[in-house]
């Protein structure tokens, strides 16, 4: 489940080992050495506490809203009639919202710390920049918008103003991080978050990504209807001419619409290919997918079919290897339309940042295959994929393993070191050991979450749920009915609200 931008990383215990003052042998200062070490990471008395940098969550109770921290701790009593927006989870600048007409769709704002004191005070009505994708909404970090005389403007989180307030409107552009168009009587410019200035003037009629990420560049649309490109370190690749150009590159390569007619051009301008293909859909090195007639193959730079458009779906998978769909079942392909693995799955997909494949069975279960083409791990159900921490959790006849990115199995302990409690499972029941395999809550629970960055278990029993701390003591009696969530997780009392990718807790 994803649930919110800006994922935070955990970090590793520090081992503190005196050096050793008197002459020894070299193997003896490595005997000592591994012995410490094991009696560190043995002894469950060293770490009582999952050590996070502090975060900071928006809150609802009783029709009000508030903020706590990730230790559960009150920042802002839940009084405020409005939601409290948190631009960014790890900063104490908390947005509050005030004095609302429903009726004329006024209202004030003001900005708290996490000593409840008034900050950004000599800027009026400053907002956070919501964004979306199909998955997830979020506030865009380092930058919020103000508002003065009718116009708007751009400050950054310390109050230093990015762009004055001359604007009509400061968006930003779906889906794209650190990427907030302005505008100025109909005609759009760009901020680049990052740089924190200008990156295109405010003088083209639409701005649009180059591609799924800020750093590709962005495509615009002069006043006369024609198209080029813009990178993000101001440079002007391709010229305000053409009649289109299509989001899809790869840095090199665009394809564009030039006097009526698609082709392929380098960043030149120069044709590279001009026939053979009604639409081209990715470009990856030399080959290109291309569609003709709603169906899917690839060629080359030349021209060359490296793989007939008779797929309903082709997507780039390992190299010269893709995901192809063919009379509703998927397989892969490869350069030279080599089958590698037929078509007798129902879905598929790509993990780039794991490097592996998922493809998913009838009965809901799936198989993993790894970049040799072996499948690794057959017929799972995937509960986790932590491409941060380098992990895979799977569920096998109702018991979950672990699994790093090279497929080998692991104890829940390897590969999340830093956490001080580790689900079990004993006669249906589940219960934690601590990192030594040593037993401190008995399986008593009809269901269990693993920990969480900030140290909480979920634990469920009689149909409700309720929260450990990070020591396995009870935080939470089993109360809550969560049978409306898709996703469990606590923060001391509180339970992330249903919207769980709006990282909202209540109670």
């Amino acid at each position: 489940m994803s649930r919110a931008r800006g994922k935070r990383y955990d970090e590793k215990p520090k081992l503190n080992i005196k050096k050793v003052i008197a002459t020894i042998i070299a193997i003896a200062v490595f005997i000592m050495f591994i012995i410490s070490l094991k009696n560190l990471l043995s002894n469950p008395e060293v770490k009582k506490e999952v050590s996070t940098v502090t975060t900071y969550f928006t809150v609802y109770d009783n029709n009000k809203w508030g903020v706590i921290d990730n230790n559960g701790k009150t920042i802002l009593e839940t009084s405020y009639d409005e939601m409290i927006v948190i631009p960014d989870s790890t900063k104490d600048l908390f947005i509050c919202t005030y004095a609302v007409n429903y009726e004329t769709g006024e209202y004030k704002t003001k900005v708290l710390n996490k000593e409840g004191k008034e900050i950004l005070k000599n800027y009026q009505s400053v907002e956070a920049i919501e964004n979306y994708d199909d998955n997830n909404v979020w506030y865009e970090k380092e930058i919020l918008r103000y508002k003065k005389d009718g116009k708007v403007g751009l400050i950054d989180f310390s109050g230093k103003e990015i762009v004055p307030a001359e604007y009509d409107k400061a968006y930003a552009m779906p889906g794209i991080e650190k990427s907030i168009i302005i505008e100025k009587d109909g005609l759009r410019g760009l901020v680049n978050n990052s740089l924190g200035e200008v990156i295109i003037d405010v003088k083209y009629a639409e701005i649009e990504s180059l591609g799924k990420t800020y750093e590709n560049g962005y495509i615009v649309k002069s006043t006369d209807s024609y198209y080029g490109v813009i990178t993000t370190d101001k440079k002007e690749i391709l010229p305000c001419k053409y009649d289109k150009i299509y989001n899809v590159s790869n840095n090199e390569m665009f394809v564009v619409t030039e006097s009526g007619a698609n082709k392929v051009i380098n960043k030149s301008g120069e044709d590279v290919l001009t026939s053979g293909f009604s639409e081209v859909t990715s470009i990856d090195g030399e080959y290109l997918v291309i569609k003709n007639n709603d169906k899917y193959g690839v060629i080359d730079t030349s021209g060359n079919s490296q793989i007939p458009c008779e797929y309903d779906v082709l997507l780039k998978a390992f190299d010269k290897t893709y995901i192809a769909k063919k009379d509703n079942k998927y397989g892969l392909v490869k350069i030279g339309n080599e089958v590698l693995i037929d078509f007798k799955y129902e879905n598929m997909s790509y993990r780039k940042e794991a490097n592996f494949i998922e493809a998913d069975l009838a009965d809901f279960k799936t198989d993993i295959i790894d970049k040799n083409l072996n499948v690794v791990l057959s017929e799972v159900i995937i509960s986790d994929i932590n491409t941060e921490k380098g992990y895979i959790r799977v569920r096998v006849d109702d018991n979950y393993k672990y699994y790093n990115f090279q497929f080998e199995e692991k104890k829940s302990q390897e590969v999340m070191p830093t956490h001080t409690l580790f689900l079990v499972k004993e006669n249906g029941k589940y219960g934690y050991e601590n990192i030594s395999g040593e037993r401190v809550v008995d399986c008593i629970y009809d269901d269990a979450t693993e920990q969480n960055e900030y140290g909480y278990v979920a634990v469920k029993k009689g149909g409700i749920w309720g929260s450990l701390k990070s020591d396995g003591t009870v935080c939470l009696e089993p109360n809550v009915n969560l049978d409306n969530n898709l996703y469990i997780d606590f923060i001391d009392t509180w339970h992330i609200d249903e919207n769980s990718n709006m990282n909202i807790y209540t109670k």
